[in-house]
C-alpha cells in the first residue's frame, strides 16, 4: 500500500493496492484493541457458564448440553449469511462498519444477561433462559465479529505486515483472555463476592468496554475505497467457488479438526480441574491454569512472528502443533494432586496455542488473494465466514456431547465423582484433543502458498487489472483476466448447479434442474423436521436425561435447515435454466472449465 493506505487510519484514500509499505501502528493497535473485549467474554462463556449453570442455577447436564448444541447450531447458520450481507453492504461508512456500530453493543447486552439468570429460575425456566441468551450472544457476536475479521483481510495485502496486523489483534485476544480468566478469582479473593455478584460485575465490565473499542476502531479506521466500491457475488455461486479454492479447503480442513483440540479442553477444564486433580479451591486453580495458557501465548507471540519470518507461515504453524500434541497426551497421565504438573503441561501448550491464532488467519488472507486471482473480486467476509461456520459445527458436538457423556456416565455435581465418570474425563479432556491436533497436522502439510507463490499470486492481480492474462503459481498455467460484463454473469449464474447437475439437464433437458433443486431440498428439510421430532420425543420432562445422541441430532437438524436453504436459494435459477436462458453450447463451454480447474485443483476460469 501507498503512504495513504498506510495511514488509512486517519481516512487517507486508497490507492495502490499491492505495494509493499507497512501499516501504521497506530492503525494495527485500532484494529486490535477490540479483540480484547471480545476474547475475554469468550472465557467465562465457554469456561464458567456450562459449571455455573449445573452447579449453581441447577440446570440438568443434559438439558445444558441440549441448549448449547441448539444454540451453536443457529450460530453456526448466521455466519455465511451475515459473510454475505457484510460483502453485499454498500453504505457510507463502508461494508463492514455499519455492523461493528450496532452489533457490539447489542452484544454487551445478551452477554450480561446471559451471566445473570434470575435468581428465581430453575430446571427447564433456567435451561431456556441460558439457550435464549446463549443464542442472542452468538448473532449479536457473529454481526460484528465477521466484519471485523473481514476488515483485516483488507487493510493490507503484504504478506509479512498481515502477519504482524493479526498479531497484534491476537495479542488483544490473549490479553483478553488473560484478564477474563484470572478476574474471577481475584475478585472472589479480594472482594469476597459470590458467583453471581463476580459475574454481573464481569457482564458489565466487557460488555462497556466492547462497545467503546468498536466505536473507535469505526470512528477512526477507514474503509479501503477501491473494496467497498466493488461489486460482490451471488451467495450460492459464491460457496461454490470458495470450496473449489484448493489451498482454503487445506486450511479449512486442517482447521476445523483442529478446532476440537480447542472447543474440548476449554468446557471440560473445570470439570478435570475439581474432580480429577482435586486441587485446594479448584474454581481458583481454574483461573490460575488459565492465566498461565494464555499468558504463555500472549508472551510467545514475538518468538513465533520471528520465527514465521525465518522459516515461513507454514512451517512455524506445523512446528507449533508438537506442543499441543504432546503436552495433551500427557495430561491424560495426571492424577491427583498433580496440580503444578497441570499447570506445566497447560503452560507448554499454551505457547503453541500463541501461533496459531495470528497464522491461520493471515494464510486464510493469502488464500482470498488467490481467490481474487480466478474472479476478480475481494470476498474477505464469505471466506471468513466459511472459516467460521465449519468449525462451529465441529465444536458443537465437541462442547456438547463430552457433558452428555458425563451425564450418562452419572455425573452428580459438587461430589466425588465415580471412576467410569473420572476416566472420561481424562480421555476426554486430554486424548482426544492431542489425536485432533495430530490429524490437523497431517492435513496442513499439504498446504501451497509460500511467500514466493503469494507475490506472484499478487503480481497476476496486477496484471489482471491493466487486461492481461497472467501466471497462477500453483499450476504454472496462464488465468485470462474475469471480465465485467455477460460473459462473467452467465458464469457466476451456473454455478448454482453441480458439474453432475448440467450433465444431466445438458442429457435430458426440460425441468431436469428443477427437479434435481427440489429433489435435494426435500430431503434435506424431512431429515431436519424428523429430527426435531426426535428430539422433541426424547426431551419431554426433566425426570429423564436426553443423552448424547440427543445433541448430535440436533447438529443434524441444523445442518440439513442450512443445506434446504442453501438449495431453496438455487430455486429461481433452476427455473431459468429450464426455459432456456442459457444456450446449451455455453453451459458445455462452462462445464468444460469447470471440470478442469478441478482436475488441476484450482479455483474456476471465468466463462468466456
Amino acid at each position: 500500500m501507498d503512504s495513504a493506505d498506510a495511514k488509512i487510519a486517519g481516512g487517507g484514500a486508497a490507492t495502490a493496492a499491492h505495494t509493499s509499505e507497512p501499516l501504521t501502528l497506530k492503525t494495527k493497535l485500532l484494529y486490535g484493541a477490540p479483540s480484547f473485549a471480545g476474547a475475554g467474554m469468550i472465557i467465562p462463556i465457554f469456561i464458567h457458564m456450562p459449571k455455573f449453570y449445573a452447579d449453581v442455577v441447577l440446570v440438568p447436564l443434559g438439558y445444558l448440553a441440549m441448549a448449547i448444541a441448539i444454540a451453536r447450531s443457529l450460530d453456526a447458520l448466521s455466519d455465511p449469511l451475515m459473510g454475505w450481507i457484510s460483502d453485499h453492504t454498500h453504505t457510507r461508512l463502508g461494508r463492514r462498519r455499519p455492523y461493528m456500530l450496532i452489533g457490539a453493543p447489542l452484544c454487551g447486552i445478551a452477554f450480561f444477561c446471559l451471566l445473570n439468570p434470575p435468581e428465581a429460575l430453575k430446571g427447564k425456566d433456567a435451561a431456556i433462559w441460558f439457550g435464549i441468551t446463549f443464542i442472542l450472544y452468538f448473532i449479536f457476536h457473529t454481526s460484528y465479529v465477521l466484519p471485523h475479521y473481514a476488515l483485516g483481510a483488507e487493510l493490507t495485502q503484504n504478506y509479512n505486515d498481515r502477519s504482524t496486523l493479526f498479531a497484534w489483534r491476537e495479542s488483544f485476544t490473549i490479553l483478553g483472555t488473560i484478564v477474563a480468566a484470572g478476574a474471577p478469582a481475584i475478585m472472589m479473593k479480594t472482594m469476597h463476592l459470590n458467583d453471581r455478584q463476580m459475574f454481573f460485575r464481569l457482564g458489565i465490565f466487557f460488555g462497556v468496554v466492547l462497545t467503546l473499542l468498536y466505536w473507535l476502531l469505526v470512528l477512526t479506521v477507514k474503509e479501503r475505497p477501491d473494496f467497498v466500491s466493488r461489486k460482490s457475488n451471488p451467495l450460492v455461486p459464491g460457496v461454490r467457488r470458495a470450496l473449489r479454492n484448493r489451498p482454503f479447503g487445506i486450511l479449512l480442513s486442517s482447521y476445523a479438526v483442529g478446532s476440537i483440540a480447542g472447543a474440548i479442553p476449554a468446557t471440560m477444564m473445570p470439570f478435570f480441574t475439581q474432580y480429577v486433580i482435586h486441587p485446594p479451591d479448584p474454581n481458583v486453580w481454574v483461573s490460575k491454569l488459565l492465566v498461565g495458557y494464555f499468558g504463555f501465548g500472549f508472551l510467545s507471540l514475538p518468538m513465533w512472528v520471528w520465527f514465521a519470518r525465518r522459516v515461513g507461515k507454514l512451517n512455524a504453524w506445523l512446528t507449533s502443533f508438537f506442543l499441543g500434541i504432546t503436552g495433551g497426551a500427557a495430561m491424560f497421565l495426571l492424577r491427583p494432586g498433580d496440580i503444578r504438573w497441570l499447570m506445566v503441561l497447560i503452560c507448554w501448550a499454551g505457547i503453541g496455542f500463541g501461533a496459531g491464532l495470528f497464522l491461520t488467519p493471515s494464510m486464510q488472507a493469502d488464500v482470498i488473494d488467490y481467490d481474487e486471482l480466478y474472479t476478480g473480486k475481494r470476498r474477505e467476509a464469505q471466506y471468513t465466514a466459511f472459516w467460521s461456520m465449519l468449525p462451529k459445527f465441529i465444536a458443537i458436538p465437541s462442547a456438547a456431547i463430552p457433558i452428555a457423556i458425563l451425564a450418562s456416565l452419572g455425573y452428580v455435581p459438587n461430589a466425588v465423582q465415580s471412576p467410569h465418570v473420572v476416566f472420561a474425563l481424562r480421555a476426554i479432556f486430554a486424548l482426544t484433543p492431542a489425536t485432533c491436533s495430530a490429524l490437523s497436522f497431517l492435513i496442513a502439510r499439504h498446504f501451497p502458498i509460500t511467500q514466493a507463490i503469494h507475490t506472484a499470486i499478487l503480481d497476476g492481480i496486477d496484471r489482471h487489472a491493466q487486461g492481461e492474462p497472467a501466471l497462477d503459481p500453483l499450476t504454472n498455467m496462464m488465468v485470462p483476466p474475469p471480465k465485467p460484463g455477460p460473459d462473467e454473469d452467465t458464469g457466476w449464474f451456473l454455478d448454482y448447479f453441480s458439474s453432475g447437475e448440467l450433465k444431466r439437464y445438458l442429457a435430458r433437458g426440460g425441468s431436469q434442474p428443477v427437479r434435481d433443486v427440489m429433489t435435494m431440498a426435500a430431503i434435506s428439510i424431512c431429515v431436519s423436521i424428523a429430527s426435531v421430532i426426535y428430539v422433541l420425543n426424547r426431551v419431554h420432562s426433566l425426570s429423564t436425561d436426553p443423552g448424547a445422541m440427543t445433541s448430535v441430532i440436533v447438529v443434524a437438524a441444523g445442518l440439513a435447515l442450512a443445506i434446504f436453504a442453501f438449495h431453496l436459494m438455487r430455486l429461481g435459477p433452476a427455473r431459468r435454466l429450464a426455459a432456456g436462458d442459457v444456450p446449451a453450447d455455453v453451459v458445455r463451454a462452462h462445464l468444460g472449465q469447470v471440470i478442469e480447474a478441478v482436475h488441476e485443483g484450482t479455483p474456476e476460469r471465468a466463462v468466456g
